[in-house]
């Protein structure tokens, strides 16, 4: 290959890029109306070259956006005729098939025009809290989930389509907050447009092909180098993920093929798609096969069309991982998020020292309340929250994690802003922690009120739940013990975590996420490092002689 930057120019070019989408990210978080996106930042910004190819994305993507839709951009990219695009386009879609993989995540995407060429496009993609529909995790097809916005031209020349607005306004329980959101993306595109074309006319370019070429061949051949150094073999796991009560686990088979610089996932005898809302499409499903191979061989890559050249995607269609329309996938991530721990697991025969065990926060939380307020106004939040992270071969897991999702936690504050709900309790779970050599991080509890005095909502509060792991927790891995499970009660009794939930004033809600995996055998856990969770109430003395055969004295407390 004949390099066209020198490596200096190059390393300031790409910094730039970086910055560029890192500032159209930056203009969602300071407009959007939506605390989903505020501030748990449920969204991805990114922009491709002319060709569709994903050039950079934002610091903070999550990676099931971010993955599919670098490759559904791609895909609809090459759809358009590149003579009916004209400067001031904009599209808009939240077909799961063709992007992000369910209705809530809803694209605006809009070529970039220099000196009157075509020379790029940049895409924004936010999860919408609100597309209407029933919000529930057991609906049983997509028609079902709300509404379905095929690729239309949001904005013409400029001029906005505004039958496209109402119809949006029409169909959704907040309109103002879906609409504002939905600016939100538009003026992110704006910010991204208008510093790419800064950077073309600052370094003298006509365009981005021969940049791009540049970027995407080098992240390719980084990649490639990196999976080159493992022995080849076929490494195999097989994950069991529940489902609605009274029906039986389901499958995902897992055989990882590494042969030279390539990679080959295939899910092969994965079970077939269901009729709730877990299913899977294709681009979530490589969404998080490619974090898992990235993170694994080369996580310092940036992300961009070339750090996908070497995996290599087998998903058999009609089943979970490569679901048919009219699927339900309104809950996709309950079986998503699992891609990559299962790939972990598989992988980790070849590089123990790469992965980490499982993690409570696979699948997230994600809690939909919606209502009425005491004064009637309407009232639609989503809560999102991880759990503890699995442990790996030399730290213990971290935190309460939103992995492998990238979310963040929302505020309790925001919670309590957004809706009439209070929260009583917010803390972290001692002896959730699956027992290892390392240990796994803590799950958490949180207990949310239905007000009946004077701030209690009109009417019911209706709940729709997205989580996972109730009955079964997180493994570990290499003889590490499992996290403990996660637990869903309505005022102190079983709530039913797939259908949709009706509180009244005064009901409690208590969610339990679940603890992470540990790795290695407990019984080599270095004493210090056990006292030091006693101390500091991660493990209590009961669960040190339990979990790790180990009777400390009373002044370890």
């Amino acid at each position: 290959m004949t390099h066209l930057f020198d490596p200096i120019t190059l390393e300031i070019i790409w910094r730039r890029l970086i910055s560029i989408v890192d500032e159209a990210d930056a203009a969602v978080a300071r407009t959007a109306f939506s605390s989903l996106l505020r501030d748990a930042h449920d969204y991805t910004c990114m922009f491709t070259d002319r060709r569709g190819r994903e050039l950079a994305q934002g610091s903070y993507a999550t990676p099931g956006q971010s993955g599919a839709m670098a490759l559904g951009i791609k895909h609809l990219v090459q759809s358009l005729p590149a003579d009916a695009l004209r400067p001031g386009d904009a599209f808009i879609t939240n077909d799961p098939w063709a992007l992000a993989g369910h209705l809530n995540d809803i694209c605006v995407f809009s070529p970039i025009f220099y000196r009157d060429q075509l020379t790029a496009f940049t895409a924004c993609v936010l999860h919408h809290a609100d597309v209407g529909g029933r919000v529930a995790s057991d609906n049983h097809d997509v028609f079902e989930e709300g509404l379905f916005i095929p690729l239309v031209k949001l904005y013409d020349a400029g001029r906005l389509n505004e039958a496209v607005l109402a119809l949006i306004r029409w169909n959704v329980r907040t309109p103002e907050q879906v609409i504002g959101d939905i600016r939100s993306q538009i003026s992110a595109n704006h910010v991204c447009a208008e510093q790419v074309c800064r950077l073309l006319g600052d370094y003298q370019l006509g365009g981005l092909d021969d940049l791009a070429d540049e970027i995407i061949q080098r992240s390719e051949g980084s990649l490639r180098a990196a999976i080159a150094r493992v022995p080849p073999g076929i490494f195999r796991a097989e994950g069991s993920i529940e489902q609605v009560a009274g029906r039986a686990d389901l499958k995902i088979q897992c055989a990882v093929e590494v042969a030279g610089s390539d990679i080959h996932v295939d899910l092969s005898g994965s079970s077939p798609q269901v009729d709730w809302g877990g299913n899977v499409t294709y681009n979530f499903t490589y969404a998080y096969v490619h974090m898992a191979v990235k993170s694994i061989f080369d996580p310092e890559l940036p992300n961009n069309d070339g750090s996908t050249g070497p995996i290599r995607l087998t998903a058999p269609a009609g089943t979970i991982v490569n679901c048919q329309f009219p699927a339900a996938v309104a809950a996709r991530m309950q079986i998503g998020h699992f891609m990559t721990e299962i790939i972990y697991r598989a992988l980790a025969q070849a590089l123990p020292d790469r992965v980490v065990a499982g993690s409570g926060g696979t699948p997230a939380t994600m809690q939909v309340f919606y209502g009425r307020r005491g004064n009637g106004q309407p009232f639609h939040t989503v809560l999102i929250r991880g759990g503890g992270l699995g442990a790996g071969s030399a730290r213990d897991g971290e935190g309460c994690f939103i992995f492998p999702a990238n979310g963040a936690n929302t505020p309790v504050e925001i919670l309590e802003s957004d809706s009439p709900l209070i929260v009583e309790r917010r803390e972290l779970l001692a002896d959730s922690g699956g027992a290892g050599r390392q240990r796994g991080a803590l799950g958490r509890r949180e207990v949310f009120h239905v007000p009946d005095d004077a701030y209690a909502p009109q009417g019911p509060v209706s709940l729709g739940l997205q989580s996972g792991r109730f009955r079964h927790p997180p493994e570990g891995l290499f003889g590490g013990q499992p996290g403990a499970r996660a637990q869903f009660l309505i005022n102190g009794r079983p709530g039913n975590p797939y259908g949709l939930t009706s509180l009244q004033p005064g009901d409690t809600v208590t969610m339990d996420a679940a603890g992470g995996g540990g790795y290695g055998d407990p019984a080599q856990r270095e004493r210090a490092a056990l006292s030091s969770d006693v101390r500091a109430g991660k493990v209590s003395r009961a669960g040190a002689q339990r979990d790790y055969g180990v009777e400390l004295e009373a002044e370890a407390d």
